[in-house]
């Protein structure tokens, strides 16, 4: 591998600040690589223009030099946030151990000794480069990372509004969304669900009736029994929440409960007429979920069922509505 493959490919610009034309006609010499651009200082004060106006890549900085020397300057780069990371060699004629740790204490993160040894100064410079290189990456990997985050985030609290939104329009179930939903979690893991699947299961659990959005409120809110075409037209809010939500792709993986979670285990459920384990099993879970938080919670036109009603409903539909695993896990578990 050549030295030049040892360079980062985007042009790495190198600061040199150095009051003695010698070094820096040297280092140009030394340091002529195809990605490299140099520029040169003769003094700190320069120096620090430089550095502020372009923002290297690494900075050589001389230590014994008139007016402001290596120390000081290396303070002033330390001190300012966009200088702050950037690499920095300190040149010295002082090979001393006092030198150098007073060079670490500015925020040198290495040393050269004059007169410098040629190879030396090129694998310091290129070292140096390649782990800064490093640096900027990861930096923005976790860049990307906390954005993807910040994303998902978002996403997921506009789900909870459209969720809040949806127990709004229907008040007789407001607050139904968030209690199953952590009741659905809840039994899932106890099941074995792992954590990444909960989290599409969350998402579903608080979308599962996003299809009645589309049901008018003539039906939805009706204070009487359904007619049969009345129930027709219900029974299209999970095919409407699989068209809605088809259609944006992270929530591609949460359509098991808006779409199946009023199938039957026995078949006789809808949209599709799904049996047994052809129902996705977050289906499965949320149906008893959605069904013991309607009969335990209290509605203007009947009272709380109690806990042995409830229990009873489940054991007699037990391999009928759900699945009879589920049901005995449900019930030794809450």
């Amino acid at each position: 591998m050549d030295n030049n493959d040892l360079i980062m490919k985007q042009k790495a610009r190198i600061l040199v600040i150095d009051d003695e034309p010698i070094i820096r006609i040297t280092i140009e010499g030394l340091l002529q690589f195809e990605n490299v651009e140099l520029l040169f200082a003769e003094d700190g004060i320069n120096g620090l223009r430089l550095a502020n106006q372009f923002i290297p890549d690494a900075i050589l900085l001389d230590l014994m030099m008139p007016d402001m020397n290596g120390y000081e300057v290396c303070k002033n780069i330390r001190a300012n946030s966009a200088l702050a990371e950037v690499p920095l060699i300190m040149i010295t004629a002082a090979d001393s151990r006092e030198a150098r740790l007073e060079g670490l204490s500015a925020g040198a993160d290495d040393f050269l000794t004059k007169p410098f040894d040629s190879l030396e100064l090129r694998i310091k410079v290129m070292n140096i480069l390649r782990l800064n290189r490093f640096r900027h990456i990861k930096e923005q990997k976790d860049q990307l990372k906390r954005l993807a985050e910040e994303l998902l985030n978002a996403y997921d609290q506009t789900i909870e509004g459209w969720s809040k939104a949806l127990d709004m329009r229907d008040r007789e179930t407001e607050g139904h969304s968030m209690r199953v939903t952590e009741k659905c979690l809840e039994l899932a893991k106890v099941v074995g669900i792992d954590d990444g699947q909960l989290i599409h299961m969350r998402r579903g659990a608080l979308l599962h009736d996003i299809g009645k959005m589309g049901i008018p409120d003539s039906i939805l809110l009706k204070p009487g029994s359904l007619t049969e075409s009345e129930w027709a037209v219900m029974r299209m809010h999970p095919v409407y929440a699989y068209e809605w939500l088809s259609q944006i792709e992270y929530l591609v993986p949460a359509l098991d409960i808006p779409y199946c979670h009023h199938e039957r285990w026995d078949g006789k459920g809808y949209p599709r007429g799904l049996a047994g384990e052809e129902i996705p099993l977050a289906a499965r879970i949320f149906s008893i979920i959605d069904v013991w938080d309607a009969m335990c919670t209290e509605r203007p036109y009947r009272e709380a069922l109690s806990e042995e009603t409830v229990k009873k409903y489940l054991l007699d539909h037990k391999g009928l509505d759900f699945d009879p695993r589920l049901v005995d896990a449900f019930l030794n578990h809450f």
